[in-house]
């Protein structure tokens, strides 16, 4: 009995981390095939463009109902289900035969991934909890181990001259598969009860669901304030991946290769230091962390920017990837450790204000380098990374 008590949280551990890596895979598994995808339905760069927003609007609709769903169905059921269904909507979407069904297809996966997203992070904070010790920025890590993964996998696929349905239908196969099987020892609903439901006096008898609402209620600045420092760390985030090649290539004049340095040492940082963060968070603290690592992304930035060449960028790039990177996994972990709020709530309500980040940081920084030169605009995720310094008290849930 003693073994099967030690052996239980370690195959949760192992279920959740499968969850995440699945979770990366899926969400890149068509990247590098956009162009083939583009090219087969003729589409122009703005048709494209327009298509590209299924994903997001699918993300965004899903997490303003995830906390019920997980509610309802429990985080298991929800992270498989979800994830199982955002691996085959991969078959219709390597099939798309114009815009619509392109559209509908990137709408279903969107969903299915922002879904998956909420229900696997409620998991990581149960087997978080389960440990007494932080793991939620490995498991991100593993996250971002498994979209690297996937971008490889499917340029190679490209480059092979591989049929993008053949390639998205085998890909659907093997993640189908990776989720029944990897998955099975993710716990059980009765993770995703509240922490600390205290009643009020005289109010012993209310009822669980009014008691959890009036829970959530008194916490919604503690959860307005971790969506903020959410949607401060996805500005970022965003931004890294949509301009740093083209502030390399454009405003400092290098070449298409190294161009896309920027965000390689950026991606690279950010796993390395999603990997490492646990052992950080656990001897410092999350708070203390969190100030640390947006000051150096921070000013990390800033310097990058201010010397205007390509080594000087970079470094700035990477400097910000390694100081953001715990940001999102201790944001998450303080959302699903707030008193009282189910984790899937708290974690649901955060990562709705935090993702409109990562899909209006973007165009926002374009804006503005419109009016006021690319180097300006991308200060703006160096201004954001800083207010996370002021902001980082609120993820003292995190301790818990």
């Amino acid at each position: 009995m003693v073994t099967d008590e030690i052996a239980a949280p370690a195959r949760a551990r192992l279920a959740v981390t499968v969850a995440f890596v699945a979770h990366g895979l899926l969400g890149a598994a068509w990247v590098a095939r956009i162009p083939q995808i583009k090219e087969h339905l003729g589409l122009s760069a703005g048709t494209m463009g327009v298509a590209l927003l299924g994903a997001p609007v699918g993300v965004v609709a899903a997490v303003r109902f995830a906390g019920w769903i997980v509610d309802r169905w429990g985080s298991r059921a929800t992270t498989v289900a979800a994830g199982t269904a955002g691996a085959l909507a991969l078959v219709p979407l390597g099939l798309s035969w114009n815009l619509a069904s392109l559209i509908c297809s990137l709408v279903l996966m969107g969903g299915s991934l922002g879904l998956m997203d909420v229900a696997m992070n409620a998991q990581g904070v149960a087997v978080e909890r389960g440990y007494g010790r932080p793991l939620m920025s490995g498991l991100h890590g593993y996250y971002s181990i498994g979209t690297l993964l996937s971008a490889l996998v499917g340029s190679a696929a490209a480059h092979a001259g591989v049929p993008v349905a053949v390639h998205l239908t085998l890909a659907a196969v093997v993640l189908v598969l990776l989720l029944a099987v990897g998955c099975r020892d993710l716990l059980d609903r009765s993770i995703d009860v509240p922490p600390e439901v205290d009643d009020a006096p005289g109010d012993a008898d209310a009822p669980s669901a009014r008691r959890r609402s009036t829970a959530v209620r008194a916490a919604r600045w503690p959860l307005v304030m971790l969506g903020v420092i959410g949607l401060c760390s996805f500005v970022g985030e965003g931004a890294m991946a949509d301009w740093s090649a083209i502030y390399l290539r454009e405003s400092l004049g290098t070449g298409p290769g190294a161009a896309g340095l920027g965000y390689a040492g950026c991606a690279i940082a950010m796993t390395a230091g999603r990997l490492a963060g646990d052992r950080v968070v656990a001897r410092f603290g999350p708070v203390a962390v969190l100030r640390i690592g947006s000051l150096v992304a921070a000013l990390g930035l800033a310097l990058g920017l201010a010397a205007a060449n390509p080594v000087a960028a970079v470094s700035g790039f990477t400097l910000f990837g390694l100081g953001i990177a715990v940001v999102a996994p201790v944001t998450f972990s303080a959302a699903g450790n707030v008193p009282g709020v189910p984790a899937a709530a708290g974690i649901s309500r955060v990562t709705g204000v935090g993702y409109l980040g990562l899909l209006g940081g973007p165009p926002v920084i374009g804006f503005i380098a419109q009016g006021v030169g690319l180097a300006w605009a991308l200060a703006v995720p160096a201004g954001l990374a800083a207010l996370i310094v002021l902001l980082a008290p609120a993820a003292g849930t995190a301790e818990r």
